[in-house]
């Protein structure tokens, strides 16, 4: 006999998701492996922002998860437009050039709504407005990014914390320190359990089915450098240190298909001030977003990407990595006193360096050309506006430079007044973008193109969903989505 009906390996929201929806589908027997001792448990859930991107048509719908709110926002829905699974979808097919998984992104867009729905329902994870990640304050209302309005209250932690309340709450045994070395098969091919390595040793646990929730390589540098690139190899890691890959080579091992963009990842602009690994206590608050609102120069004094090609939430993920190639894997953004109150707030973790004139600011720099830094400020400030006239935070605003390579899209105001300040920025890796093939029942699919029986998989194990760039709030929904998913489909067996 088994020793459970569904074992699953790995706690972050994905993991957690699959855990509880097995449970809800019938399986009496679950079990949570977690590698990380009890202190660092949770994967990359505990260092996210929390916010979930989901589709909606009115945004009076959003109003069960956030009760109260109008009480405490003036005008709430008045600053949110509808984003519709047209929306989402289109957005997955901009920001991935058309590359993600027709199938998986259509389940993940239709399916988004009504698994927040159940994280706050069935999970009893409450939500509140993402107010610091996501809404600019234009007079006395706020303006919220199209499909980015909630977030998990209290963020990352908030989230990875209501989920093991509710495993708890569900009997669901967690067991920590739990090493998944190997997944075990019967004499038919089906998954049958797995090899673990605790404190106690080597052992073996058999279930009827094992689902798959144990993250990315982005930890593991030999993966990275392999299969990403030697820039990324030498990258801080701005989640947990625990995804070293495991549960992709174990899949791939029994004959799982590797999906998606192996040599792509999700490298988000953080302080290049922090260690190698960001602090657990700390979470998100390493990153540096707001640089549409000023420039980013390299160590040569040179700007490197169009600041102001979309907003952040669109294209931190690609510029995350942008500054991975450049000198050092370190660049500055730069803003004035016009801007520098729309920084958000976890700017706040740093101390900029700050001067009267950029020449001064520039002296201040850790770069290897300061004249060729001072002319490219000064030919961006030559082809950039001259006032505020035309200049909106809140959305894509049109203004543009001119005759300036790279060009800035939107936001091209001029550097004119002081004081400046100038933060350190490199590109930190979240998660990576290679997994493995899995099919609308999450099922893992073998290189013969036929799911391997009893195996599941879901959150970043998942391959074909980002490619080059990836949309804000999208990796936590797609966790929950898949994981729900695969819980359901391992507990019917």
């Amino acid at each position: 006999m088994a020793d459970y009906d569904v074992i699953v390996v790995g706690a972050g929201n994905a993991a957690l998701a699959a855990a509880v929806s097995a449970r809800e589908n019938g399986a009496e027997r679950v079990v949570v492996l977690e590698k990380a001792p009890r202190a660092m448990r949770g994967g990359n859930t505990h260092w996210s922002g929390g916010v979930l991107r989901f589709a909606f048509d009115d945004p009076h719908e959003i109003g069960p998860l956030l009760p109260g709110v109008e009480k405490e926002f003036e005008d709430f829905y008045a600053g949110i437009q509808p984003y519709t699974r047209a929306d989402f979808h289109g957005d997955l097919m901009r920001v991935t050039s058309g590359q993600t998984d027709p199938v998986l992104s259509r389940v993940l867009v239709d399916n988004s709504k009504d698994t927040v729905f159940w994280m706050h329902e069935t999970g009893q994870i409450k939500m509140e407005p993402a107010v610091s990640l996501t809404g600019v304050r234009k007079g006395n209302q706020i303006i919220w990014a199209r499909g980015l309005v909630v977030r998990a209250e209290h963020e990352g932690v908030g989230l990875s914390r209501s989920w093991f309340a509710a495993v708890e709450r569900l009997g669901i045994a967690v067991r920590y320190g739990a090493a998944v070395t190997a997944l075990l098969q019967d004499e038919s091919g089906r998954v049958s359990g797995v090899r673990v390595r605790d404190d106690e040793g080597i052992h073996e646990l058999r279930s009827r089915s094992v689902i798959l929730g144990c993250g990315g390589f982005e930890a593991n540098v030999q993966m990275r450098t392999q299969h990403i690139g030697p820039l990324v190899g030498g990258a801080k890691v701005r989640g947990t240190p625990h995804n070293q890959g495991d549960g992709l080579r174990m899949a791939m091992a029994i004959g799982a298909m590797p999906w998606g963009q192996w040599s792509g990842c999700h490298a988000t602009p953080i302080s290049a001030d922090w260690g190698n690994f960001a602090p657990r206590e700390m979470t998100d608050r390493s990153n540096r977003l707001s640089y549409p609102y000023g420039v980013m120069i390299n160590r040569k004094g040179n700007r490197f990407v169009d600041e102001g090609e979309d907003g952040a939430m669109f294209t931190y993920a690609k510029y995350g990595r942008a500054i991975l190639a450049e000198p050092g894997a370190k660049v500055y953004q730069l803003f004035d006193s016009k801007t520098v109150h729309l920084l958000e707030p976890r700017y706040s973790t740093s101390d900029p360096l700050q001067a009267d004139t950029l020449e001064a600011l520039i002296e201040q720099l850790d770069i290897d050309d300061k004249p060729r830094a001072l002319r490219t400020l000064q030919e961006y400030n030559a082809a950039a506006h001259d006032s505020q006239d035309g200049f909106d935070p809140t959305g894509k605003d049109g203004l543009s430079t001119h005759g300036l390579t790279p060009g800035k899209s939107n936001w091209a105001l001029k550097l004119d007044k002081p004081p400046f300040y100038a933060y350190s920025a490199t590109g930190g890796i979240t998660f990576t973008f290679g997994g493995v093939k899995v099919d609308e029942e999450a099922r893992v699919i073998g290189t013969d193109w036929r799911p391997i029986p009893g195996l599941t998989a879901c959150g970043e194990m998942v391959g074909g969903l980002f490619y080059d760039n990836y949309p804000a709030g999208t990796g936590l929904v797609s966790g929950a989505t898949f994981g729900r998913i695969a819980g359901r489909t391992s507990a019917r067996g």
